[in-house]
């Protein structure tokens, strides 16, 4: 096993969201921030199941060291996608933030239910929203340490 990050290497952030705008903005804030982290990024909640399992096309894809999570998705819900990582084995131990609009208290409620490491409503606000994805980046790969790689 591997150490994701010391503070100073990249880590590996997925990124499971379906608006291209928040996607653009998300990619914008990485860049904008010269932040090395990589990126990947899938679009709605079945996509994201197969990419962490490492399914079909995603055979390959790396392991995410932390899962950046809207909750309102096509396919498959957040919250059960939030669901399935954190009952599976090789899963549970990845960071996952929900990144989504709603402010709905049980919304909130059901995501710390299913063991959410943090719930990040998204600001409407481009520059709002560029300093809450700086933030979340700071204290998941400067201030906390991460779980190792599995």
């Amino acid at each position: 096993m591997t150490a994701p990050a010391d503070g100073n290497s990249p880590i590996e952030v997925l990124l499971v969201e379906d608006d291209p705008g928040d996607v653009l903005m998300t990619r914008e804030a990485f860049e904008d921030h010269k932040l090395r982290n990589r990126l990947s990024v899938v679009s709605d909640g079945a996509e994201a199941l197969a990419y962490l399992r490492r399914e079909g096309e995603y055979a390959d894809a790396p392991m995410p060291d932390l899962i950046l999570l809207d909750l309102n998705l096509p396919r498959r819900d957040g919250r059960d996608v939030l669901e399935e990582i954190k009952k599976d084995e090789q899963l549970c131990r990845i960071p996952v933030v929900v990144l989504t609009t709603s402010q709905a208290d049980e919304d909130i409620l059901r995501s710390y239910q299913l063991h959410a490491n943090a719930y990040v409503t998204k600001p409407v606000d481009f520059e709002r929203f560029i300093a809450v994805v700086r933030q979340i980046d700071e204290f998941f790969v400067s201030v906390v340490k991460l779980p190792p790689r599995g």
